[in-house]
């Protein structure tokens, strides 16, 4: 049986993952970004292990939550479900200046990435609007640009794919891969959302702990346990180096390769 992590598991897919691994024997730690709805995840899973706090749009309380996780000792899966959706029609600025879809979606799994002590697997939830991210690392944090909050999603969703693809490159001992779960009627997809829910969140836990040869594989992209094609920018090893450099100069925190 494997220990696993999961940010944002407090509602929607995040916990309904973690109500699948407990119901299959894992131990389970949970997230949530303030301590009333971690409470709520308490109430919820009372099964897990523990429930960690830290708003991930803050670096300050991303690396508080990579040193509450390196306290319980090494998970064997780190699923980063966590994220917000596309439907901030302003920009919203964190504390530390970025923009809040990128801290949220890419700057704190980077973060958990670097500081959190090493699992065996890395999950990281993308999405189909990966597709239509932008293939460059200049002016992540929307300075220069006018704002688009689809836009901003994108690309923040193939920076995701493209973290967990250097990730599986730089790091052969850890299985790191990316997956969308469709567009589901959660809060963050909305009720109108036909993909089927049923089946959402049970890729990144599959991809969390079993032992099937198709998921015991690195650097790849899901949808429904079944591998798909990814974006080409993602598997390009230039843009995923200069995303790995772009991410260490806007968080200040190095990634370690080796």
């Amino acid at each position: 049986m494997a220990r696993v992590f999961i940010t944002g598991s407090t509602d929607g897919l995040g916990l309904a993952a973690a109500r699948l691994l407990v119901g299959q024997g894992h131990t389970v730690t949970g997230h949530a970004r303030n301590e009333r709805r971690a409470q709520q995840l308490r109430t919820r899973l009372p099964e897990a292990e523990a429930v960690l706090v830290g708003d991930l749009s803050s670096r300050k309380q991303t690396i508080s939550l990579a040193e509450q996780a390196n306290a319980g000792g090494p998970f064997d899966a780190v699923i980063h479900n966590a994220g917000i959706g596309y439907r901030e029609r302003a920009k919203i600025t964190t504390e530390d200046g970025h923009a809040h879809v990128l801290a949220v979606n890419v700057l704190a799994p980077y973060i958990l990435t670097c500081l959190m002590e090493r699992p065996r697997r890395l999950v990281y939830l993308s999405s189909g609007m990966h597709q239509g991210g932008r293939g460059d690392t200049h002016d992540l944090d929307w300075e220069r640009r006018p704002w688009n909050g689809a836009q901003a999603y994108s690309d923040s969703k193939l920076y995701d794919a493209t973290l967990a693809f250097a990730v599986a490159r730089l790091w052969p001992d850890v299985l790191s891969n990316s997956l969308e779960p469709g567009w589901v009627p959660t809060k963050m997809g909305g009720p109108g959302a036909p993909d089927d829910i049923t089946q959402a969140h049970v890729t990144q836990a599959w991809l969390a702990v079993s032992d099937d040869p198709e998921a015991t594989v690195s650097g790849r992209y899901f949808y429904h346990q079944k591998e798909v094609a990814p974006a080409s920018d993602s598997l390009d090893t230039g843009f995923q180096d200069d995303l790995l450099a772009t991410l260490e100069e806007l968080t200040a925190v190095p990634f370690p390769r080796s």
